[in-house]
């Protein structure tokens, strides 16, 4: 595999394999260009549970000490909860060590700025020329500041800015019995004493140790999830949520062990704002077209963006949009909270809407607009991927094409959507269709043509 297949500086940060490509001296460096980049003064710093995070830490801390920066350990704590965390202390920026969904040899420098969102297009320049260039400011000795650690804190305040916008007496009352597969990851830290403290709920979890390895694949899929299926149906639980290793993902689970399309947790927690928040809604090229239905039976609009949460929040700025995300990988944003993916904004969420309606998950999914979609991904080879995209388009002359992130072709009744993975080697594909028929020969079609 090529080299550069294997380290990738995307909208997020860097990411790569830990090792040969994803180094402590690559993780100092970019530390030291961020810290020059941001200007002198605090920088959040925080990872998920990753075997590799503590030697990356050092590393990083390292860098920022060396350019002037004060150094915010939050230790292992969700992603979204730093974030939250520099905008509300009004640090200079932040960074989490986390590969969030990738597999446990990856991680990644996942870089925000002060108000603790990811750099846009022009900061994200900026700072990459920055790290080429390699002039980095040094902190003279009697200039070196010191690491604090604040993870209690940064905790608290995530917390109540999610408990603000919901009916927490409510939710309470009902003492849902609630199951939680944390797989280990940077949400075992806070989301036990966040189900059962803060919302009263009945908890029955599993993988909430993050001295632990990851016990199941790092991303909460379908195929991924059947120790908690079957948690849920031993336990009678009314829900089961699924965290990826840095929290800012989410999947459920409903009352009877089927797994939730993460399309339809984004669109149950659309559907429960819409009404109560003004502005329009922005998600992903891939993402399901239900909730263009839900928008439109509020009178909004629906905005879509190249996949990537910076690239879905940058637009969510834009527009000023009641909430966002991406439901092909259950990322829920919600702007009152905070501009990021946010699994605890939508648990409570969706607590509330059963504690609200008194219908059980599977009645609240079979009320949304019905369609039938599917995940894939496929590997290419290097050079390959402009002929490929160009032969889809020739094959389907009838398809309304979008090229602004790999190829979406569109049809009144369903669309394919092809691109780079922003995070692996991979091609990833996506489809969907008012019927199982037209969706399964629109997807055959289109793997056919890219093997």
């Amino acid at each position: 595999m090529a080299r550069e297949h294997l380290l990738k500086i995307g909208v997020s940060g860097v990411r790569g394999v830990v090792g040969d490509f994803l180094t402590p001296g690559l993780a100092l460096s970019f530390a030291q260009a961020f810290g020059t980049y941001v200007g002198r003064g605090r920088v959040v710093l925080g990872r998920d549970s990753r075997t590799s995070g503590p030697m990356l830490q050092h590393a990083v801390a390292s860098g920022l000490l060396s350019t002037g920066c004060e150094v915010i350990d939050v230790g292992v704590l969700p992603t979204p909860t730093l974030q939250l965390y520099v905008a509300h202390t009004g640090a200079q920026g932040g960074i989490s060590l986390t590969a969030s969904h990738n597999p446990p040899e990856y991680n990644a420098l996942k870089l925000f700025n002060k108000e603790g969102q990811f750099f846009n297009h022009y900061e994200r320049s900026e700072l990459i020329d920055l790290y080429h260039q390699g002039r980095f400011d040094e902190a003279m000795n009697h200039e070196i500041r010191h690491v604090r650690k604040e993870g209690d804190a940064a905790l608290n305040i995530h917390t109540s800015k999610v408990l603000a916008h919901v009916d927490v007496e409510l939710i309470r009352s009902k003492k849902f019995r609630v199951a939680l597969d944390s797989v280990n990851g940077a949400g075992s830290v806070m989301s036990p004493g966040f189900l059962t403290s803060d919302l009263g709920c009945d908890l029955h979890a599993i993988s909430i140790d993050p001295a632990k390895i990851f016990p199941r694949v790092a991303e909460p899929r379908p195929d991924t999830l059947d120790d908690l299926s079957e948690l849920v149906t031993r336990t009678a639980s009314a829900i089961g949520f699924a965290q990826d290793p840095d929290g800012d993902r989410l999947a459920v689970v409903d009352e009877h062990g089927n797994v939730l399309d993460n399309d339809d947790v984004l669109a149950l927690v659309t559907k429960h704002v819409l009404p109560r928040f003004p502005g329009d809604v922005v998600v992903n090229l891939t993402t399901s077209s239900v909730m263009d239905d839900l928008a439109a039976a509020e009178g909004r609009k629906v905005w879509r963006t190249p996949v990537g949460e910076a690239n879905v929040v940058e637009m969510m700025l834009a527009v000023k949009c009641a909430i966002g995300g991406e439901g092909s990988n259950g990322g829920i944003i919600f702007p009152a909270v905070h501009y990021c993916r946010d699994s605890y904004t939508g648990m409570a969420f969706l607590l509330e809407m059963m504690a609200q309606t008194g219908k059980t998950v599977s009645q609240l999914v079979d009320e949304l607009p019905r369609y039938f979609r599917k995940l894939g991904k496929v590997t290419f080879g290097h050079g390959r991927l402009g002929n490929l995209m160009q032969a889809l388009e020739e094959n389907f002359p009838d398809a309304t094409t979008d090229r602004s992130d790999g190829l979406k072709l569109s049809w009144a009744d369903a669309w394919i959507h092809v691109r780079a993975s922003n995070t692996e080697p991979l091609l990833r594909l996506a489809a969907e269709a008012k019927s199982l028929n037209r969706m399964e020969d629109l997807y055959g079609q289109v793997t056919r043509l890219l093997s």
